[in-house]
């Protein structure tokens, strides 16, 4: 089985090449972020490919996005930090096959794993209960926010400049200045500044 880790720390991918190659049936490919992964997806075609949302450049959640159009039948499993269920939610709607956090067990990821390059889904328990049990409140201003404008919001949480955020989604910068004017509206701040600190308190960088 082939398989591609999107990570953009070292020692995450060579750890989990150690626990997948360990059986010696699965081919695995690594990339550093959201442009190697599509080079990589696109000339490899992996059954299943393993993210992180944190990357540089094209975040996760966007990637997840260029994969399903360059490839719809890509299978998507994250493998993230967030714990969260806007997150998991956020990454399913965007098309991933599953979620499962860092804090789970190397026998989780693996379950996960050959559900999701069979075909299936699965998304770790806690985070599935907390979804069907609608625990996100409904006042929650990210879930107003679209995929790409908080995508956008992670970027300039990271002080990516309009132009640098522009380049890296592949849409022109007046796509983003308006977006931003959005999504201030959105939250109610009437400053970038005051916008990118409401992000890094949200946990959103």
């Amino acid at each position: 089985m082939k398989m591609l880790l999107v990570d953009d720390h070292a020692i995450v991918r060579a750890g989990l090449r150690q626990l997948l190659g360990a059986g010696g049936t699965v081919v695995v490919f690594e990339a550093r972020d959201g442009r190697e992964a599509l080079a990589l997806a696109r000339r490899e075609r992996p059954e299943v490919i393993l993210l992180d949302l944190n990357l540089p450049g094209i975040g996760g959640i966007e990637l997840i996005r260029r994969l399903q159009q360059q490839d719809g039948a890509s299978r998507v499993l994250v493998l993230s930090m967030h714990a969260e269920p806007l997150y998991a939610a956020r990454a399913l709607q965007a098309g991933a096959r599953g979620y499962i956090s860092k804090n789970a067990a190397p026998d989780e990821l693996l379950t996960a794993l050959r559900r999701v390059a069979e075909g299936g889904r699965y998304i770790e328990a806690e985070i599935a209960q907390a979804l069907a049990l609608q625990t996100l409140p409904a006042a929650d201003p990210l879930q107003a926010l679209s995929e790409r404008n908080l995508e956008i919001l992670r970027l300039l949480a990271e002080g990516r400049s309009l132009a640098e955020i522009a380049a890296a989604l592949g849409i022109g910068y007046k796509t983003v200045a308006n977006a931003c004017s959005q999504i201030k509206a959105t939250l109610g701040v009437g400053r970038t500044a005051d916008l990118v600190r409401m992000a890094i308190a949200m946990g959103i960088a």
